[in-house]
């Protein structure tokens, strides 16, 4: 076993000299993350000044992105909405291959690849017959796996925070570990397919013809027929049927408007996925050209 490292070092350079002679092959991984720490801390001894002028970039930086964001979605949305959902898909891969998350990143290419073959189906014109009920059915079987995913994650973590985990003779870091991997999954991929099922939809209502630039649908269809594939309908609304079921949509101004809260939660992981890593490397940007470490 080895011995217990004493981190409290002089300050200067005398002090990152002695954490620079550390042998860090026969620590634990505890051991190791207290050795980085003090280093860093003798590192930035005598900073003071330049990190309070790192902070306010911070700060500045942040509130000026937020209210160019506000500004953006508030004028242009259709743009807005695009880069960000591009972003949200594609900011994951550049911290995936950095940190060598290998299991996120085959999911990904999973999502990505039937994702993609599914959106390059919805925006052909003529629309295929039998595009809308791909499209619906593989993006509310990811809606049904991220939701199940996010429910255990939730459950794990609060299962750590109640110390049931010791019942199973789990420790509290990976329990809390697998917990968050769950619920960060859940929400990721659930955002992700929601924005794609409803780029897909407008592409979809745009060519069948029930949506136009002038605001006038060019196409309407009597009370039988399904309003997405142009098919009969043989399920009343009001039963139950036996493989898929017929839900009234808009169209009659029969809609359930979304939670506040759970919009809201959506628009936050969007953010933090999407626009928080570019404002973070705009300070970064920032602290180099001024000389700031």
């Amino acid at each position: 076993m080895a011995a217990v490292v004493e981190v409290e070092v002089g300050g200067g350079a005398a002090g990152e000299r002695e954490l620079d002679e550390v042998d860090m092959s026969d620590l634990s991984p505890e051991e190791q993350w207290r050795v980085e720490h003090a280093r860093m801390h003798a590192k930035h001894r005598g900073h003071e000044a330049m990190h309070a002028e790192m902070v306010l970039i911070l700060i500045a930086t942040l509130v000026v992105a937020q209210l160019l964001l506000v500004q953006w979605k508030q004028r242009h949305p259709r743009s807005y909405n695009m880069v960000t959902l591009f972003q949200m898909w594609v900011v994951p891969l550049y911290f995936t291959v950095k940190l060598h998350w290998w299991r996120f990143l085959v999911i990904w290419i999973l999502f990505s690849a039937v994702t993609a073959f599914v959106t390059f189906r919805a925006t052909r014109k003529p629309l295929v017959q039998t595009t809308p009920r791909l499209v619906y059915k593989w993006f509310l079987l990811i809606y049904k796996i991220s939701y199940a995913t996010g429910i255990v994650g939730y459950m794990a973590v609060m299962f750590t925070l109640f110390g049931l985990n010791l019942l199973f003779k789990i420790k509290p870091e990976d329990a809390m570990d697998f917990g968050i991997s769950l619920l960060f999954y859940g929400l990721y991929y659930g955002v992700l397919e929601r924005d794609f099922a409803e780029m897909c939809a407008d592409y979809m209502a745009s060519t069948i013809g029930f949506y136009s630039e002038s605001g006038m649908p060019t196409k309407h269809l009597s009370d039988s027929v399904c309003a997405v594939c142009g098919q009969q309908i043989f399920v009343d609304v009001s039963e139950e049927g036996i493989i898929e079921n017929t839900y009234r949509l808009s169209c009659n101004h029969v809609w359930e408007r979304p939670h506040v809260m759970y919009g809201q939660l959506l628009d936050w992981l969007r953010y933090l996925v999407a626009w928080q890593p570019v404002i973070i490397g705009v300070v970064q940007g920032i602290n180099y050209i001024l000389g700031l470490e």
